[in-house]
């Protein structure tokens, strides 16, 4: 499964990276600029959309976060343990300047370009483990050990504020949350041993599951080690991305896995494999049987390869 990542789409088009997030002109020249390339590859040129972006459930609960690096970058609310004790939700999950930014833009967007997602900004929510460390900073993964009270109460916080930010969003859109396929995306949760997965990650996750009313469940993290694969069955997960992650080989997932799983050839990969290689990478991954494998183009110089 083959993409372009918006730094292609940001080099294509000569335009800053984070312009991919705010600026509708700079989009489009982006989107425009890259069709050569994906006609001479020999694969469909992407529909225009605001860049990838996961923090808008994070904006909706009044975390600051900025634009100006390649990425976007989340401060934390607070970092004392006693703050969570006064979380609340907001009474207006949209309200957000952010939130708002978006909401306009994927308007025009979509009006420009009517194959646009219509109900775009970004991903509808993080993990629960994930938001919890946005929203403390790292502080928070040593919380479940001097204070696991206050541990699980953010953790629920940040399970349920995120199901509440999806509804209202979607509902925003005019498109409700409906009982079909859904994914969910917790990269810092593999930083529980596996010992307290059971407590502090399973039932969030599953909360995450029932509120989005997925009928079959896919999981992307990237921390995880082969002593959390069983919790994957355990959580009726159907499919599993490690993406990145250090600790899962594809011989090992293979192994270990108990359902379908994805890998991915990554970016360092790409860049600083020789041109030849790049089919025996791809050929040593395909022989361990993965659902699928993603690649992308993150950079105009990868187009040999």
């Amino acid at each position: 499964m083959f993409s372009f990542s918006d730094s292609l789409l940001a080099e294509a088009g000569g335009v800053p990276q984070r312009s991919l997030h705010t600026d509708l002109e700079a989009i489009s020249e982006a989107y425009s600029a890259v069709k050569p390339l994906a006609k001479r590859l020999g694969v469909e040129a992407p529909v225009p959309k605001l860049a990838g972006f996961s923090y808008a459930h994070l904006a909706a609960l009044g975390c600051e976060i900025s634009f100006e690096g390649l990425e976007p970058t989340v401060s934390p609310l607070f970092r004392s343990p006693a703050a969570i004790d006064d979380l609340r939700e907001p009474e207006d999950y949209l309200e957000s300047e952010i939130i708002q930014q978006r909401i306009k833009l994927c308007k025009k967007l979509h009006k420009r370009y009517p194959r646009s997602p219509k109900n775009y900004i970004g991903a509808l929510l993080e993990g629960p483990v994930t938001t919890a460390v946005m929203i403390m900073g790292s502080q928070f993964l040593v919380l479940p050990y001097d204070d696991p009270d206050r541990a699980h109460r953010l953790l629920k916080f940040c399970t349920q504020s995120a199901i509440n930010y999806a509804n209202a969003i979607r509902e925003y859109f005019g498109t409700p949350i409906k009982p079909k396929p859904q994914g969910l995306c917790d990269d810092f949760a593999g930083m529980f041993p596996p010992a307290m997965f059971n407590e502090f990650v399973v039932p969030y996750w599953e909360e995450t599951y029932q509120g989005l009313k997925a009928t079959r469940r896919s999981l992307h993290s990237e921390l995880l080690r082969v002593e959390h694969l069983p919790y994957l069955e355990q959580l009726k997960i159907r499919t599993f991305d490690p993406s990145a992650d250090q600790y899962l080989t594809p011989a090992l997932l293979h192994e270990y896995c108990p359902c379908e799983f994805e890998c991915r050839i990554l970016s360092w990969h790409i860049r600083d494999s020789a041109e030849e290689r790049m089919e025996k990478i791809y050929r040593d991954i395909a022989k361990y049987n993965p659902r699928r494998i993603r690649f992308s183009m993150t950079s105009l110089r990868q187009e040999p390869r």
